[in-house]
């Protein structure tokens, strides 16, 4: 079967926007709200009918990951590629620990349909959604494979607040990791398959 590559660069993406935010967190303390809106609601989206959907029907939502996809597979912007890679490997190696693991599936299941119903508790984008959301992955994400070390300000990670951005961008990354693999995503496009990803990349971009 022909792989659908829209679809994969847009999973891609989203694990490339999730490393990036992380990244800024920890080096920075800064974080997009807009970008992060778009993470956070990828997480409660789990019966999308498309792979857009999962990102608010919109590809303008994934030009941050987009852009920073495209800068990795073309090696611009070295010195942040490095590092926004290895989040994004990092990310790909647990969510793949994690998939065969079906109690934690099962439980991350659970988790994210109770984080659902009490949404509406939360103000949008608040410390409670954040907090809530980092719950989950330090409970049922983490101890599920190989720890992803996040690297920067030393003071910056001691913020209880940044700490919990952190750790709710990670989940959402791992939610794209899951959609990567369901629509046909393996690392080994990132090998071979590098120009028609950026091609499809530079395509989405073109029109944004």
């Amino acid at each position: 079967m022909a792989k659908n590559y829209y679809d994969i660069t847009l999973a891609l993406a989203g694990i490339c926007q999730a490393s990036l935010m992380v990244q800024k967190l920890a080096h920075e303390g800064t974080f997009n709200e807009q970008d992060g809106k778009t993470m956070v609601n990828s997480l409660t989206n789990m019966n999308p009918s498309t792979t857009l959907d999962v990102f608010g029907n919109d590809e303008a939502n994934l030009k941050t990951g987009l852009t920073a996809l495209l800068g990795m597979l073309t090696g611009g912007n070295s010195g942040i590629s490095a590092e926004m890679t290895r989040y994004m490997l990092s990310i790909m190696a647990l969510e793949r620990h994690l998939s065969k693991d079906d109690n934690a599936m099962n439980q991350l299941g659970q988790r994210i349909e109770q984080f659902e119903r009490q949404a509406s508790y939360f103000e949008p984008m608040s410390e409670g959604v954040f907090n809530a959301l980092a719950g989950i992955y330090v409970d049922v994400v983490s101890p599920a494979g190989p720890r992803i070390q996040v690297t920067g300000s030393p003071d910056i990670l001691k913020n209880t607040v940044v700490q919990a951005k952190v750790r709710a961008t990670l989940l959402a990354g791992i939610r794209c990791a899951v959609l990567w693999q369901q629509v046909g995503g393996s690392r080994l496009q990132l090998m071979f398959s590098r120009s028609r990803l950026s091609n499809q990349a530079k395509q989405i971009l073109s029109h944004l």
